[in-house]
C-alpha cells in the first residue's frame, strides 16, 4: 500500500493554487486574485463544518501572495476577503470561539509584497484613520470628530494596524520555515516550493500572457439597448456569493453609461451585457471595499480617462487603499481618472443627470446615491443604496457623549430619513449582520419599486413582502428612450473616420441597415474579400491571426474590413464578435466610391498599415478608439539609429517603438536587457518627466516609430502599460541585490510611512539617473534638466513630509524644516556647480548624495517616522 501523501497540492482555477499539509495544520491559499474565496467554496475548500459544538467555516490559513502586484492588468493580491474569511468566518479573532488559539492568519511572500498587503488591508479595514486625515480629505473638524466617534463603535473602540491579526513570512533568497517543520522558497519570479519531511512540491503563480483570471460564476451573454434613463442590474451578491456578482448597476442616461462601483470580474461582467469599456462615461463609487472595488483596474484600460464620481473623503480612500496595494504615490490615481468630486448631501447636475451622495454608515468612507431627472411629471429617480448598516445595530451606536465611540440621536434620525426616501425604484443592501443593511427597516418605505441585493442566498418570504430581486442583466426602464442612440454613435464616428468628406456624404453612409451579432460571429474570414464594412456601435471585436500570434480585441468606433474592402484584396486578419455587437453595414462599393471621390484612399491605406502595425505592439493592442489611433499615426515620424550608436536624449519629448532591429539598455557599463522589435524606449523623460537610468545602443541598425508624447498623456490604457513596466523595471534596478549602482534600496532606508518611502525610493531613483548621465554623450541642458527635475521631486517630499508632521503635532517640525531649508540650498549649490564637465564626477556626486540624502533619511527621517507611526500613520 502506497504512502498517503503528506502534501497535497490541488488546482483551484488560473493562477491560483492549494497547499494542504495536514500534519503541520497548514492550509495555503496560493495566489488570491478577486473572489479568491468564491473558487475555494466552488471547490469544496471551504465549507461549513462545527468546532466544539460551535458552527463556522473551515479554510485556509495562510496565503501565498503572487510577486506581481498585476497580472496582465489585473490585481494578482487581493488578500481582503480571503482575510475576512479566516478572521470571521473561521473564527481565529473572535473571543472565545474555539478557532480562537492564538494561531494568526500568515501571509508569505516577498517583502514588497507583504508589506503592500498589510498597508492594503489595514486601509481596507478603516478607510481614513484619523481625525486629521479626514480634515485633510475636506471635512469640517467637529463633523471629522463625530465620524470618527463613529469608525471608532465599528472598530471596536481602537484602530489597529495590521500585524495585530496577522502573522508574516517575508521569502528572500533564501529557504525559510512557515510553521511546524514547513519550509518554503523561492525559485524564480513567482515559483515557490514548499518542503515537509523529504517531500515537495513546487507553485508557478504567473499567468501567461493574454490571459485572465477566471470568473467564479457563469455569466449569459445579453443584448441590450441604449436607453435614455434605465439602470441595469449587474450584480445582486456579495463578497461570498459563489453563483452571482457582487451589488452593482449600471446607469444609462441619454444613451450614455455609467458604472455605480466597479466589483471583481468587471471586464467579464461587462462582456457579458455587451458593453465595451470605452463606452463608460464614468462610474460612482460608494466605498472601498473590494467587492465594490476590485474591478477598477479594467476601468484603466480604457481609450480615454473615465470620469469618477464620488464624495471627497470616499474618493481619497480609494486613492489611498489604491496607492497602499500598488505601492505607489497616492497622486498616481489621478493619471487614469477624470476625478470629479461631489459634495455630500448636496445636488449635482451632470448634464441633465442629476446626483446626490449621502452619508451611509460603514467602517470605511460610505456613501449611498439618489439620481434623478426632470421628466413630464417631475423627476424620475433611482435610489443605489450600498452599502448599509441596519438600524437596529446604528441604534446600539447612539452615544451623546463626545468622548465615547457612537453616534448622536440626532444624526440617527437623520440617516433613517435618508434610508425611507421614496424614488421610483430603489435597491438595497440587506446583507445584515453587524455592517449591512436590513430589509425590515424598509417595510413602511413609499418606493414605487424595492429590489434586496447584497447577499449569498434567495430572500425570504418576508423579504419578498419588501421588495424583490432581480437577475442578472434585467433592465428597469424609467423613461424609454425615443431617440437612436447608436445612429448618434455611428455618425460621430464616420465623422472621426473621414472628417473631410461634406455632411451628406456621411448621411448617405448613415441611411444603412443597423444590425446586432451574437457572440461569436465571424464578421470578416482571413483569406475572404468583405462584402460589407462594419461600423462597430456597441460591445467588441477580435483580431485574430494565429499565424503571427496576433490577438488583440477592437473596440468601438473600428470599421472591420475597410482597407481590403476598398482594394478588392483577401483579410489578412479574422474578425469576430467578443459580445453581442452592434454595428452599421455599409455597402463596399458605395463607401469605395465615396472614398475615391473625395481622395481619401491614399490617407486610409497608409494610416491602416500604421494602425495594424500599432495594433500587433503590446502598448496599443488593445483599448484604443480608431480615432486615436489615428491621430497617433499621422503624428508619427521615423528614426533610424546605426549599428553602434549611442541613442542621446534630443528626442526626450518622444516615445520610441523599435520596428526592427535590437536596443541595449546598459548601465554602469553593465548590459541590463535587450529591447527586441515591438519594445520601446524613452518613456521616463517623455511621459514621467523623470531622467533615464539607462544609455541606450544600438546592437545594429535601428528602425523607430516615433510617437509625441504628449498624445500618449491622457490614454490610460497606454499609460497604464508603461507605467507598470517602468515600474517593475526600476524596482529591480533600485532592489538591494539585484541592482545596479550605488543608489539601491535597503531595509535601512525604510522609515515607515508609506508614501515617504515611495518618495526616497523615487530622489534615489533620480540620483541613479544623473550618476549614469555623467557616463552619456549628452545633448546641451540634458544635465541641468535632470538637476532641475531632482529640486523639484525634493522641494515637494519635503512638503509632503511638513504637512504630515503638521498635521499630527510633531514637536520638531521647526527644526526639520529648517534642515529642509539647508538640504535645498546644498542641492542648489551643487546643481550649479556641476554646470562646468570638468566638476562632473561620479565620485564627488556619490558623496555629495550619501551625506547629502542617505544620511538624512537614516538619522533624521526615522525620528519622526516612529512619532507618526503611534498616531496610526504608516
Amino acid at each position: 500500500m502506497a504512502n498517503p501523501e503528506k502534501i497535497k497540492k490541488i488546482s483551484v482555477a488560473k493562477g491560483i493554487w492549494w497547499v494542504e499539509i495536514a500534519n503541520a495544520n497548514l492550509r495555503v491559499l496560493c495566489g488570491c486574485p478577486m473572489d479568491s474565496v468564491k473558487h475555494l467554496t466552488k471547490r469544496g475548500l471551504i465549507f461549513q463544518t462545527e468546532k466544539a459544538g460551535v458552527p463556522c467555516e473551515a479554510g485556509p490559513n495562510a496565503v501565498l501572495l503572487s510577486d506581481r502586484m498585476l497580472q496582465n492588468g489585473d490585481f494578482a493580491n487581493l488578500s481582503e476577503f480571503p482575510v475576512l474569511q479566516m478572521l470571521y468566518k473561521q473564527g481565529l479573532i473572535i473571543p472565545n470561539h474555539p478557532n480562537n488559539t492564538g494561531q494568526k492568519p500568515l501571509l508569505i511572500g516577498t517583502a514588497e509584497q507583504v508589506n503592500a498587503q498589510l498597508h492594503y488591508i489595514y486601509r481596507g479595514n478603516y478607510g481614513l484613520i484619523s481625525e486629521e486625515e479626514i480634515c485633510d480629505a475636506g471635512m469640517e473638524v467637529e463633523q471629522a470628530r463625530q465620524w470618527m466617534r463613529l469608525k471608532l463603535r465599528f472598530a471596536f473602540g481602537s484602530i489597529r494596524q495590521s500585524r495585530d491579526f496577522l502573522d508574516t513570512c517575508v521569502v528572500g533568497e533564501e529557504a525559510v520555515p512557515l510553521r511546524n517543520g514547513v519550509m518554503i522558497s523561492r525559485l524564480a519570479a513567482n515559483c515557490y516550493e514548499f518542503s515537509y519531511e523529504g517531500e515537495r512540491v513546487t507553485i508557478d503563480l504567473n499567468l501567461p500572457e493574454g490571459e485572465h483570471y477566471e470568473s467564479a460564476y457563469p455569466l449569459g451573454f445579453q443584448c441590450l439597448s441604449r436607453e435614455y434613463f434605465s439602470i441595469i442590474h449587474a450584480g445582486e451578491g456579495d463578497g461570498w456569493d459563489v453563483n452571482r456578482p457582487s451589488m452593482s448597476s449600471i446607469l444609462m442616461f441619454q444613451g450614455k453609461i455609467y458604472l455605480i462601483d466597479a466589483g471583481p470580474n468587471l471586464f467579464y461582467n461587462l462582456s457579458s451585457l455587451g458593453i465595451d469599456v470605452n463606452e463608460i462615461e464614468g462610474i460612482f463609487q460608494t466605498h472601498a471595499h473590494d467587492d465594490h472595488f476590485a474591478g477598477i483596474t479594467t476601468l484603466m484600460r480604457a481609450g480615454q480617462k473615465i470620469k469618477f464620481y464620488a464624495a471627497p473623503l470616499v474618493r481619497a480612500t480609494v486613492a489611498k487603499k489604491m496607492a497602499a496595494l500598488m505601492a505607489v504615490e497616492e497622486e498616481w490615481f489621478e493619471e487614469f481618472f477624470d476625478v470629479q468630486d461631489l459634495q455630500e448631501g448636496e445636488w449635482s447636475d451632470l448634464d441633465g443627470l442629476e446626483v446626490k451622495p449621502l452619508f451611509s454608515p460603514h467602517p470605511v468612507e460610505s456613501t449611498v446615491f439618489l439620481f434623478r431627472t426632470l421628466w413630464d411629471d417631475g423627476y424620475r429617480s433611482y435610489a443605489h443604496f450600498a452599502d448599509l448598516v441596519s438600524l437596529d445595530v446604528l441604534q446600539g451606536m447612539i452615544e451623546e457623549d463626545d468622548h465615547k465611540p457612537g453616534i448622536k440621536r440626532a444624526e440617527f434620525e437623520r440617516i433613517k430619513e435618508n434610508y425611507l426616501l421614496p424614488v421610483n425604484l430603489k435597491k438595497l443592501d440587506i446583507g445584515g449582520g453587524m455592517i449591512h443593511g436590513m430589509a425590515k427597516d424598509f417595510k413602511q418605505d413609499k418606493s414605487d419599486r424595492i429590489l434586496l441585493s447584497h447577499l449569498a442566498r434567495p430572500l425570504t418570504p418576508a423579504e419578498k413582502e419588501i421588495g424583490s430581486s432581480a437577475p442578472h442583466g434585467m433592465v428597469d426602464n424609467l423613461i424609454i428612450g425615443q431617440s437612436d442612440f447608436a445612429r448618434r454613435s455611428a455618425f460621430s464616428f464616420l465623422q472621426s473616420a473621414l472628417p473631410s468628406i461634406p455632411l451628406h456624404s456621411v448621411r448617405m453612409l448613415l441611411n444603412n441597415p443597423v444590425v446586432d451579432f451574437n457572440p461569436g460571429i465571424i464578421l470578416l474570414k482571413e483569406g475572404e474579400i468583405p462584402q460589407s464594412i462594419y461600423l462597430v456601435l456597441t460591445g467588441a471585436v477580435e483580431k485574430i491571426r494565429t499565424s503571427d500570434n496576433v490577438f488583440s480585441r477592437l473596440t468601438i468606433g473600428t470599421l472591420v474590413g475597410e482597407l481590403p474592402a476598398l482594394n478588392n484584396v483577401p483579410a489578412r486578419f479574422t474578425y469576430s464578435t467578443a459580445c453581442f455587437v452592434r454595428a452599421l453595414r455599409l455597402p463596399v462599393a458605395l463607401y469605395r466610391e465615396l472614398v475615391r471621390r473625395h481622395e481619401l484612399g491614399e490617407v486610409i491605406a497608409h494610416t491602416r498599415e500604421d494602425r495594424d502595425y500599432l495594433e500587433s505592439t503590446y502598448l496599443f493592442s488593445e483599448g484604443l478608439t480608431p480615432h486615436l489611433l489615428i491621430r497617433i499615426v499621422m503624428a508619427m515620424r521615423t528614426r533610424h539609429f546605426n549599428a553602434g550608436e549611442t541613442i542621446t536624449y534630443e528626442d526626450h519629448t518622444y516615445l520610441n517603438l523599435i520596428r526592427s532591429g535590437r536596443v541595449a539598455r546598459i548601465s554602469g557599463g553593465r548590459e541590463f536587457e535587450i529591447l527586441e522589435a515591438g519594445s520601446h524606449f524613452g518613456e521616463e523623460w517623455s511621459v514621467f518627466n523623470t531622467p533615464p537610468m539607462f544609455r541606450l545602443i544600438a546592437k545594429g541598425p535601428v528602425e523607430c516609430s516615433q510617437i509625441p508624447a504628449h498624445l500618449l498623456q491622457n490614454i490610460p490604457i497606454v499609460r497604464w502599460k508603461l507605467r507598470d513596466l517602468y515600474t517593475r523595471r526600476m524596482r529591480q534596478a533600485l532592489h538591494p541585490t539585484t541592482g545596479i549602482g550605488p543608489f539601491c534600496w535597503q531595509e535601512k532606508h525604510e522609515v515607515g510611512l508609506l508614501q515617504m518611502d515611495l518618495q526616497h525610493q523615487k530622489m534615489l531613483e533620480i540620483a541613479s539617473a544623473i550618476l549614469e548621465l555623467f557616463h552619456c554623450q549628452l545633448v546641451a541642458g540634458i544635465i541641468e534638466r535632470a538637476f532641475e527635475t531632482l529640486f523639484e521631486m525634493t522641494a515637494r517630499h519635503f512638503q509632503a513630509e511638513e504637512r504630515l508632521m503638521e498635521r499630527y503635532g510633531y514637536a520638531d517640525l521647526a527644526a526639520h524644516r529648517r534642515h529642509h531649508q539647508l538640504l535645498l540650498r546644498q542641492l542648489d549649490e551643487y546643481r550649479y556647480s556641476v554646470q562646468q564637465p570638468e566638476e562632473r564626477t561620479s565620485e564627488s556626486f556619490q558623496q555629495f548624495v550619501d551625506k547629502w540624502l542617505i544620511d538624512h533619511i537614516v538619522d533624521e527621517d526615522r525620528q519622526y517616522s516612529a512619532f507618526l507611526n503611534e498616531k496610526g500613520a504608516y
